[in-house]
């Protein structure tokens, strides 16, 4: 395991203005922290070729084609060829709540861009989906580092809003993407709860692998609120002025029961889940990724 960087705190992330330079610090530090990881081999056995893009790494080039054929092609193992990864990103207005360095939306594009960056740091292939009610933007599986930066483009220019809509959005996602994958779902998951469980079961029925990454603010998990507050609904008109302190065990108790619901109906559709708190290092999160990602490269 890697030591907590200073800069893997969301403080820090938060300065880092570009979200290419925020993800490589992130990677960059997580990998250095890593000690003979087992995650990062080379393998050695060898499938196929495909035609070199630019931004492919040079080192694997086949030399030899290119003085029969005049034309580069990169050498792909089994490695790189076992991976697809589906990136799904929830972009509802609820995702933009945080009082912390991040707030929910944000520290929730950072898992995704680190994750595509080591993604295609390891020449597999990542695709990219941003959603509310709708899809907000679509990116296909591409391997190629040059990729990167369509990813990085279109996370910077996302801003939060409308309500969340799982069951057609993920009904599309499976659609677009009908080959088996890695799905790494970001997202609050605070819509409605029926449906975002249905749908997510319904996307490990089409056959893919799923990782969540439940992502909420410490206000939504500790309820820190002691005086009169106006709450006010972010997918909605509704709101609310009240004591706190009257509400705090109450809403815990209904807290807890929701994640209990959850974590039980993610463990029956052998959903990997994972709560984080955005006041928690980025490392946590590769590291439930890493190990998910490991996991179905040992089904394959």
């Amino acid at each position: 395991m890697p030591d907590s960087k200073e800069y893997l705190h969301p403080e820090a992330i938060r300065r880092i203005a570009s979200m290419e330079l925020r993800a490589r610090n992130i990677v960059e530090g997580f990998m250095s922290g890593m000690h003979r990881s087992p995650y990062f081999g080379q393998s050695v056995e060898f499938v196929q070729h495909r035609q070199y893009v630019p931004g492919d790494d040079l080192r694997h080039i086949d030399w030899k084609v290119w003085s029969r054929q005049d034309k580069l092609y990169i050498k792909q193992y089994e490695e790189d060829t076992s991976l697809r990864c589906t990136l799904l990103l929830d972009a509802s207005a609820s995702m933009s709540y945080g009082r912390g360095s991040l707030n929910k939306f944000d520290y929730a594009a950072t898992i995704c861009a680190c994750i595509a960056y080591l993604t295609l740091r390891q020449q597999d292939a990542v695709g990219l989906t941003v959603f509310d009610q709708k899809i907000k933007s679509r990116l296909p599986w591409r391997s190629s580092r040059s990729h990167l930066q369509s990813i990085f483009k279109a996370l910077q220019q996302t801003t939060p809003s409308e309500k969340t809509n799982l069951t057609q959005v993920f009904r599309e996602i499976s659609d677009t993407y009908p080959k088996r994958s890695l799905m790494v779902v970001a997202s609050d998951l605070l819509g409605s709860e029926a449906q975002t469980l249905k749908s997510l079961a319904a996307l490990k029925h089409a056959g893919h692998d799923i990782l969540v990454f439940h992502v909420l603010d410490d206000d939504e998990l500790d309820f820190p609120f002691n005086d009169p507050t106006r709450f006010e609904g972010m997918e909605s008109m509704d709101h609310l002025n009240c004591n706190p302190r009257a509400l705090r065990e109450g809403y815990l108790e209904s807290l807890q029961q929701f994640l209990d619901r959850v974590r039980h109906a993610c463990a029956s559709s052998q959903i990997d889940y994972q709560l984080i708190r955005t006041s928690k290092h980025i490392d946590a999160a590769l590291v439930a990724y890493l190990t998910s990602r490991m996991a179905h490269m040992r089904k394959k």
